[in-house]
């Protein structure tokens, strides 16, 4: 969304003007409030809130599937693998390890 030049407002203004500006942004724009001339905070919808809020949890996700693949490629590069069979075997050691922990 672009931010218009009316949507730029100064923050000792908009002290004055809160319920105006409260009710434009629910309508759909969304405000800059300035300090000193520059960008301090801004005022969008509670809903559009929750959705950003969504976006950066997913793309988080993202970057940290992409982590751990280049971790992987990096440890294939560098030899450290095994055989399916030992990584089964592994894991049930792992599972046992656990069941054995959780009865004591």
């Amino acid at each position: 969304m672009t931010i218009r030049a009316q949507d730029v407002v100064p923050i000792s203004e908009a002290r004055a003007r809160l319920t105006e500006l409260a009710e434009d942004v629910v309508a759909g724009a969304e405000k800059v409030l300035t300090k000193n001339g520059a960008a301090f905070v801004a005022i969008v919808d509670a809903k559009k809130l929750d959705y950003y809020h969504e976006l950066e949890r997913r793309e988080r996700g993202r970057v940290l599937m992409l982590s751990d693949a280049e971790r992987g490629i990096q440890d294939v590069l560098a030899g450290r693998v095994m055989s399916a069979e030992n990584f089964r075997k592994s894991l049930q050691e792992r599972a046992e390890k656990r069941r054995l922990k959780n009865e004591t």
